[in-house]
């Protein structure tokens, strides 16, 4: 997605070189948020995935199934794994992140991950099993959101692990967290929370309280770790994906710039600290802005100078509600307030930071998450740190 819309995007801004894009996977760019719901409880055909390019991007050269392993910036060549080399005056870093795997011992069978279109088939295959125990690692957005599409197809065994004391803690806070746990546990979902997994047997998992968790199939959902490795010798910082400037510049290089959510930006929104946002609005909004500072360089042109301060939003549908987030909740994990509603039902909540808004969270049906995209003008309307 993040390649695709940084093509548009440079068409956009008036380049209209030569355009290739690079991906590893054999399809065209398609929408990810499906696959651990409609994808994977088998409603959802990749026909309908698929992105739709503008005719903009039509003369865009596509090299598909094919990962960059390589970059030398000095030469402005990047390696393919089919053993070519690409020149480039100008380059997006897009390769955003893969799953993160845990360093347990055991056996691999029947162990998951949930990243691309052929990971939500191969679960599918085997969620749909008679009588198969489920235990899904992590509760953070994917794990939640595995968990209730498990429940909806019928498993009758699905449990969540992890080390945090309620599900998507970090991102939520303990109000909203302790809500989400009742929701789940309400529709039948099973959690064994504060403690980690150790290790992998024939008959599920092993924690480090002592407790095993019987399963048939494991789903790891642990989070993910950026695709930073192919930009390796070049000087450049990859601490938690590519650092960047405000302008998505790699480096202090005109020529490079990152999108999505491999790139690390500060947020002018909030303060000047570089951090990676793995929602999907990011790509879009990113890829706008690395166009315009990347077409710029190459018209021999000084950037537009105003600084990247992108508005993140998220939702995940899981079982019958849905989360609906604006902004930066997890920066105003301190101050909490509930906005609307009650903290047992639907609810609307307010993350503060030095006594500012910074986030909303809406958990519930589709009233609340209206009231939500109205509390978002609030959001919308402060000044940016360079205002």
């Amino acid at each position: 997605m993040g390649g695709l819309r940084a093509a548009e995007q440079l068409r956009a801004a008036g380049y209209t070189g030569l355009i290739t894009v690079v991906g590893d996977e054999p399809r065209m760019p398609y929408n990810r948020p499906p696959l651990s719901k409609e994808v994977l409880a088998g409603r959802q055909s990749f026909d309908s995935l698929a992105f739709r390019p503008r005719a903009s991007v039509a003369d865009v050269e596509w090299i598909l199934g094919t990962a960059v392993i390589s970059a030398d910036l000095g030469r402005r060549v990047v390696g393919l794994a089919d053993g070519s080399e690409l020149a480039f005056d100008g380059l997006v870093v897009a390769t955003g992140v893969r799953p993160r795997r845990l360093r347990c011992p055991g056996p691999a069978t029947h162990r998951h991950t949930l990243r691309t279109l052929a990971d939500a088939r191969a679960l599918h295959a085997e969620l749909t099993r008679p009588g198969v125990r489920v235990v899904v690692v992590g509760a953070g957005f994917i794990g939640c959101e595995v968990a209730a599409t498990a429940v909806a197809l019928g498993v009758a065994e699905v449990t969540v692990a992890d080390p945090e004391p309620l599900p998507m803690l970090r991102p939520l806070g303990e109000l909203t967290a302790r809500e989400l746990l009742r929701r789940h546990e309400r529709r039948g979902v099973r959690f064994a929370l504060g403690t980690a997994v150790t290790a992998f047997d024939d008959s599920g998992v092993v924690l480090a309280d002592g407790r095993r968790l019987s399963a048939d199939v494991v789903v790891e959902a642990v989070g993910s770790m950026p695709n930073t490795d192919w930009l390796a010798g070049n000087g450049l910082d990859l601490d938690d994906g590519v650092r960047t400037d405000e302008l998505l510049r790699v480096g202090g290089l005109p020529y490079l710039v990152a999108v999505g959510d491999v790139a690390r930006f500060p947020n002018a929104r909030y303060d000047g600290v570089p951090r990676r946002v793995e929602h999907w609005s990011i790509p879009g909004d990113s890829a706008k802005r690395a166009a315009r500072t990347l077409a710029a360089h190459l018209a021999g042109a000084e950037p537009d100078p105003e600084p990247f301060a992108p508005l993140p939003s998220f939702w995940s549908d899981q079982h019958d509600f849905r989360l609906q987030s604006f902004g930066a909740p997890a920066l105003g994990l301190d101050d909490v307030r509930v906005l609307e509603g009650e903290a047992d039902g639907d609810l609307v909540v307010g993350y503060h930071r030095g006594g500012r808004l910074v986030g909303i969270v809406a958990l519930g049906g589709p009233a609340v998450t209206a009231a939500a995209a109205r509390h978002r003008s609030a959001l919308l309307k402060q000044p940016t740190l360079t205002a």
